[in-house]
């Protein structure tokens, strides 16, 4: 057990190191030839394309014609690989603050662009939603992006994370939702789910009458827009307070 959790702290101070720069440079052996980033690159032009189950230190071998065990010495393993593909796909934070009318307007133009991203990279929403990561340059500045926005609205230090996560954790239902959508299957469920109410109205009647009044009706505009509006109506009225 003790071992095992050792090795967790060893990976995550790789992969601290790789994020930020940090990492010791080979003292024997050959001229590198790569570089962390262009192996993270490589890996992301992957998922981009097929997918995160493809990526493997294997896969992105294959993309420099060298063999899995010849990236180890950019790379420790894939957890690590993974770490450096997310920060990179990432990328640097939107630059909101000077975005005029304060807090709110700010808000949603960085929210609109992390949704952005995470439609770019979908994989994202997989690598990043099954364990604790480690934070790069590229995620931390998005949050400190985030909490500047946030900075004269008088909310406790405690109170903008929070709003933060909410915000993050609405942006990424949306972003999977994207994700899932398949306008065949949605057919078909709406046909099915019609035919069931039809027969067995009289024990749902509140959730008949909503389908009748059109509540499950594609709407247009942003899906993202009625959360995040209800978010940020919440942080507005929690501010005088």
């Amino acid at each position: 057990m003790a071992a095992k959790k050792a090795d967790k702290q060893g990976g995550a101070k790789e992969s601290l190191a790789l994020l930020w720069g940090e990492q010791e440079p080979p003292s024997r052996g050959p001229k590198p030839s790569l570089t962390a980033g262009r192996i993270a690159q490589a890996g992301i032009e992957i998922a981009d394309g097929e997918g995160l189950d493809a990526v493997s230190l294997a896969r992105v071998a294959k993309e420099f014609g060298v063999t899995a065990m010849a990236l180890y010495r950019y790379v420790p393993g894939k957890t690590e690989l993974l770490d450096l593909m997310v920060d990179l796909a990432i990328g640097p934070p939107a630059p909101v603050t000077d975005i005029p009318g304060g807090w709110r307007p700010q808000l949603t133009e960085w929210s609109r662009q992390c949704l952005a991203v995470y439609r770019r990279h979908p994989w994202i929403l997989t690598a990043t939603g099954m364990r604790r990561q480690i934070m790069g340059p590229h995620q931390l500045g998005w949050l400190d992006a985030a909490l500047a926005a946030l900075a004269a609205t008088g909310l406790s230090a405690t109170q903008q994370h929070d709003t933060f996560l909410l915000l993050v954790g609405h942006i990424r239902n949306i972003a999977q939702q994207y994700v899932d959508h398949d306008e065949t299957a949605n057919e078909e469920w709406a046909h099915l789910t019609a035919e069931v109410l039809g027969r067995h109205k009289e024990r749902f009647p509140a959730l008949t009458a909503a389908v009748a009044a059109g509540a499950f009706t594609p709407q247009a505009g942003d899906p993202l827009d009625f959360g995040l509006e209800r978010i940020l109506d919440g942080v507005a009225a929690l501010i005088p307070r």
